[in-house]
């Protein structure tokens, strides 16, 4: 409760009598609205006053939000919350009867219920906020109402993968890049819109025919695939949707590119586990470029939580975009050779936050002396970025 003085009540009064305003300050006492301060002395008058009292609360009225819940609300919305929580229903109270409109009006639809639409577009129809869901407090208002997500009958969106094809032709080898610097010099090396020199008016050197465009470090890439680091792991599950038909052939070649430290080759790892679901065996007996035989088995890559919650149609087998995928071994050994000539103290430091949990599927591709040099690298805290190799070492 809060205090009030008798000045301010004999002000409120707004009277200059002393026995109106007595009057008006036992009404308010009779009415319950407030109380006085027995510890505060008498103000010395006849009739005598407290000099300090205790403003009273009113309880509020929550009898329309209990009628509401109990007799107004869908079957499916749980009340029980708000129902010990009258509070924080009436703040809540817009949003949670949009929701229960939404309910009402699917259920005199008829049907198996409303058909399912992205996250924001549902969060729309029924809030008429599109980000409601997203980053405002709809979840909150779901979980208060014991809704699960799957009940609005939603799909996540991702973004769009970006690629370029210089064949439609099946199969072929497609080549998910991790930066984006790669995949466009890469891309415009397979376009053929390159010159080592002579842009800039000066003489252009030769071409080795083994390295022409549609071929890198002497692998045939019919498809470059920009992966935006981890962002390739969310676009997991509607690969299929993103690309055309001849990039997710089942007889394609994957592989994978990127920068060669701990989080570089844990993305890889994790890609390879997603796009391997589903298989009895992942390797199925199949040889590494090394030579080396594969695991039949793929252990998923620890320190990798949470998956099942954002691929659920990939642990379902949903997911037709099964493959293996390699990592691209002429590439990586690239970057060890051109980091041998820079140097190791040339090297970046690399950043100490980084998982260090690993499977070890990315090392069963390379011969043992590629294993080595990498390990000594990563255990020197050193790391290649990908961009060491340029459009001149394809």
């Amino acid at each position: 409760m809060k205090k009030i003085s008798m000045e301010e009540l004999q002000r409120e009064s707004r009277t200059d009598s002393y026995p109106e305003q007595y009057r008006y300050i036992c009404g308010r006492m009779e009415s319950g609205r407030i109380m006085p301060v027995k510890s505060s002395p008498l103000n010395g008058k006849k009739p005598a006053l407290h000099t300090s009292y205790w403003l009273v609360e009113e309880k509020p009225d929550y009898g329309e939000e209990t009628e509401e819940l109990q007799f107004r609300t869908v079957p499916g919305i749980r009340t029980d919350y708000y129902l010990k929580h009258l509070d924080v229903y009436r703040e809540e109270r817009k949003w949670v009867r949009l929701l229960n409109r939404f309910f009402l009006e699917q259920r005199g639809a008829g049907g198996e219920g409303p058909a399912c639409v992205s996250l924001n577009e549902r969060s729309f129809q029924i809030w008429g906020r599109e980000k409601f869901l997203q980053r405002e407090q709809g979840r909150k208002i779901l979980a208060h109402c014991g809704i699960g997500m799957e009940e609005l009958r939603v799909y996540q969106t991702t973004e769009p993968l970006a690629y370029y094809s210089g064949t439609r032709r099946v199969p072929q080898t497609v080549l998910i890049l991790e930066n984006k610097d790669t995949f466009y010099t890469m891309r415009r090396w397979l376009m053929g819109g390159f010159a080592l020199s002579g842009e800039d008016g000066g003489k252009e050197e030769s071409v080795d025919a083994a390295s022409s465009p549609g071929k890198i470090f002497g692998r045939e890439i019919g498809t470059v695939i920009y992966g935006a680091g981890k962002g390739i792991l969310r676009s997991f599950e509607d690969f299929q949707f993103c690309v055309e038909p001849h990039i997710n052939h089942p007889n394609n070649e994957i592989l994978y590119f990127g920068d060669l430290d701990y989080e570089g080759i844990g993305i890889y790892e994790r890609l390879a586990a997603l796009f391997s679901m589903g298989k009895e065996e992942t390797g199925n007996g199949k040889s590494g470029d090394n030579g080396e035989e594969m695991p039949e088995a793929v252990e998923e890559p620890a320190g990798c939580v949470g998956e099942e919650e954002a691929f659920p149609a990939a642990q379902a087998g949903e997911c037709s975009c099964l493959h293996e995928i390699k990592p691209f071994i002429q590439a990586y050994e690239k970057m060890i050779e051109k980091a041998r000539e820079y140097g190791r103290d040339f090297l970046p430091e690399m950043s100490e936050n980084q998982n260090h949990s690993l499977s070890g599927l990315f090392f069963r591709y390379f011969s043992e002396e590629t294993k080595a040099a990498m390990r000594e690298l990563l255990e020197a805290g050193k790391y290649i970025p990908q961009e060491i190799v340029t459009i001149t070492d394809y």
